[in-house]
């Protein structure tokens, strides 16, 4: 097997791809694909040319993966933007294609990457933002993945926690993203509800449940984003939020507590409070205790760090924040947030403003940017 042969044709493979209508991140993932048929099955039949062959095999791993994209989003544009309560309809090959995913061959990071990837429909970066690696560094991990898998059969269906972690990472996306995958990671999540009985799947859907009921209050008729205190409480769904809070005590009533029911409890204590000034804050800091506890998550310590500011005050709030990582994703947001509720509008303005050059997507780019505008008005009154 000649490796510096393979690694000199991947640039042009690339370039025929795109001229015949591949976007260049499916390109690269068909000549990948490619690439580990040829280390599979070269040394015992090398091809008389090798770039035709590979050519070939990338652009029918191209048209195969389009052909299975196009399945997905059909199946995705039959169910219901609202889900409605109440139960799931009989299960498709979707889940059972997130579990043989999850292969146990896989480790867990590595599987939820691998799904996302090749059932859910995320982009590398998307991925790699999820999970606050470079690109380069995830399209590393779901390359690795595949040659793990391309020797194996895919018939032993993975653990259930990592399939959580893609349906959780899934409706993040959806629900934040520029991609709308929420419902369909609601629809599947009911699935598996009906078919497992776990108090962690009950608590996932219980979350899905709960944030997707304030969907409807989350932007302005411009599109713009709405924060959670200034949202229109009559606007949320409350057969949702009912729903979710019923599925939720039932699944704390097992005392098996998981990460997942600990957010949903967040999740409802806000839901539950009839106006932002009367959240309970109190307990919510006392629930990212337990999530930090069952976690170790440097994410929920900096959410941790919004709700202490809120229960003892922004000065508190900056302490808890001076602690964790300056590069964590949104750690500027908080601190320029903390800083205006301490009265610090000059730094809260240019940390809003740095904040709004790191944002990771339009919507919250603008938001940021707007925050900033206003406090340089004030100020300058």
């Amino acid at each position: 097997m000649d490796e510096a042969l393979l690694r000199s044709l991947t640039p042009s493979m690339l370039g025929i791809l795109v001229r015949r209508g591949a976007d260049f991140a499916a390109a690269e993932d068909a000549v990948q694909d490619a690439l580990i048929e040829a280390v599979r099955g070269w040394p015992a039949d090398p091809p008389r040319d090798p770039k035709g062959w590979l050519v070939t095999v990338a652009w029918r791993k191209f048209l195969d993966a389009t052909r299975a994209d196009v399945a997905r989003r059909r199946r995705e544009d039959l169910v219901d933007e609202e889900p409605e309560p109440g139960p799931a309809p009989a299960v498709d090959d979707t889940l059972q294609l997130y579990f043989l995913c999850a292969h146990p061959s896989l480790t867990p990071a590595s599987a939820v990457a691998l799904t996302l990837r090749a059932v859910g429909g995320l982009t590398t970066r998307q991925i790699a933002q999820a999970y606050l690696v470079p690109e380069a560094t995830m399209a590393q991990r779901i390359s690795r993945a595949k040659r793990t898998v391309s020797g194996v059969r895919l018939d032993q269906p993975g653990d259930v926690g990592t399939v959580l972690r893609v349906l959780y990472l899934v409706f993040n996306e959806g629900y934040s993203g520029d991609v709308d995958l929420a419902a369909e990671a609601i629809r599947l999540t009911r699935q598996l509800t009906a078919a497992i009985d776990h108090p962690e799947v009950a608590g996932l859907l219980a979350l899905m449940l709960l944030h997707h009921a304030r969907r409807a209050a989350r932007t302005a008729p411009d599109g713009s984003l709405v924060p959670l205190a200034e949202q229109d409480r009559g606007r949320w769904d409350t057969a949702l939020i009912a729903e979710g809070v019923e599925i939720l005590q039932t699944a704390l009533a097992r005392d098996r507590l998981g990460e997942f029911q600990a957010q949903a409890a967040v999740a409802a204590l806000h839901a539950d409070a009839p106006t932002a000034g009367e959240t309970d804050w109190v307990q919510i800091v006392e629930w990212y205790d337990e999530l930090a506890r069952l976690t170790d998550s440097p994410v929920v310590r900096l959410n941790r760090a919004v709700a202490v500011g809120e229960a003892d005050g922004p000065r508190a709030g900056l302490a808890a924040l001076a602690a964790l990582d300056g590069s964590l994703p949104r750690y500027v947001a908080v601190a320029a947030y903390l800083h205006e509720r301490a009265g610090d509008l000059g730094e809260a303005a240019r940390l809003y403003a740095e904040a709004a050059h790191q944002a990771p997507n339009l919507a919250e780019r603008d938001h940021l940017t707007r925050q900033a505008a206003r406090l340089n008005a004030r100020r300058n009154r």
